[in-house]
């Protein structure tokens, strides 16, 4: 994927708290502990560091995984792909990390077993309920009247953004730049803004919240998300099997249920 250069920011502002789609950045429950699984047996809690992107398909995972293997239990972190890493980084307690793109993972590569691809997403225009802005297409976020919001360009989602815009020759004053995919999707929703990019299935998991304006072909981009074991995990092989099981038909039943595609 070749590099953009930045996208014009002269009328940025820092980015707002909001609690509508507020995503957890710690892991829930204890880290790389084990805990008593109320049988008499030990139960591993794995903790998955993951893109922001795929906060409600883990969740949602995650009972399944766990009623299928009850020594382990799945405690999940999500946030921007590129502040995972930077915990990876300062030594976070953690046992596997997925970003939504493969150049984060290969930021961190010395500290990670060989990643694997278990998803991809594509990009998506959103706004508000109805698109009462008639947004149509990239160029109308180059428009005066219209206040975008585009993830940071370290935030694999804000890379991608920039990239579509520059090959669609488009140039954006973006009100605020975000630090994951799920700030502006919630700044869309919450009416704070008029349009934005965020992948598919964010705009898929809020329903009639947002309207989504979808990218022709030829214009959106493959994202990929790449999952790996931490050198320093906790409990690697019980990482390993959930890297493994990320990569089975069950699954991809569910991430494709959830707008995903199987890699």
């Amino acid at each position: 994927m070749t590099a953009r250069p930045p996208l014009p920011r002269r009328r940025l502002r820092a980015a707002t708290g909001a609690a509508l789609l507020a995503l957890p950045l710690a892991a829930c429950g204890g880290g790389g502990g084990g805990t008593d699984g109320g049988n008499g047996g030990s139960v591993a809690e794995v903790t998955v560091l993951a893109a922001a992107s795929l906060t409600d398909v883990l969740e949602e995972a995650r009972p399944r995984y766990e009623a299928a293997n009850d020594r382990v239990a799945l405690r999940f972190s999500f946030a921007g792909s590129q502040e995972l890493a930077a915990q990876v980084r300062e030594g976070l307690p953690a046992d596997v990390l997925i970003t939504a793109d493969t150049t984060t993972m290969a930021d961190v590569r010395d500290r990670t077993a060989e990643p694997v691809v278990v998803a991809t997403n594509e990009l998506t225009l959103v706004t508000s309920p109805g698109n009462p802005e008639d947004v149509t297409d990239l160029a109308d976020l180059a428009r005066d009247d219209l206040t975008v919001v585009l993830a940071a360009p370290e935030v694999p989602v804000g890379r991608y953004g920039e990239q579509v815009l520059a090959d669609a020759g488009v140039e954006v004053e973006p009100a605020s730049l975000e630090t994951n995919v799920r700030s502006v999707l919630t700044k869309v929703a919450l009416g704070e803004a008029d349009t934005g990019i965020v992948y598919a299935t964010d705009a898929a998991s809020v329903g009639d919240r947002v309207t989504a304006v979808p990218l022709p072909a030829e214009r959106n981009i493959l994202a990929e998300y790449p999952a790996a074991v931490l050198d320093a995990a906790p409990h690697p092989e019980e990482a390993a099997d959930f890297v493994d099981w990320l990569r089975s038909a069950e699954a991809a039943e569910l991430l494709t249920a959830a707008g995903f595609r199987a890699p």
